[in-house]
């Protein structure tokens, strides 16, 4: 399973708010049910199958341009870990379990 950190920026729009363009990607996103994702305060992170991860990234983004979006920015980091299978509750446990208090 892979993890996919995006953030989408939709540009050429009359708000500065990005909340709208945000929650219909993430709509997009609950429909690819072999997908997991979580929303933080500066983009999402996607739980998959890297080709599922990839057609799920196409989805969201033709969807803000089919909502009239004249430009979508995205920046996406990708890991792919194959050795072993950690979701993403698990990935973050294993570095709190080694923080010093």
């Amino acid at each position: 399973m892979a993890l996919m950190e995006l953030t989408l920026i939709p540009m050429g729009t009359d708000t500065t708010s990005c909340s709208p363009y945000i929650a219909r990607a993430l709509d997009i996103c609950a429909q690819h049910k072999n997908i997991s994702y979580r929303l933080n305060p500066m983009g999402t992170v996607l739980e998959g199958n890297l080709s599922d991860l990839y057609q799920c990234l196409e989805a969201m983004q033709e969807a803000l341009f089919e909502d009239g979006v004249q430009r979508v920015y995205t920046v996406c980091k990708i890991d792919d870990r194959r050795d072993k299978y950690q979701s993403m509750d698990q990935r973050v446990q294993s570095v709190e379990e080694k923080q010093h208090d």
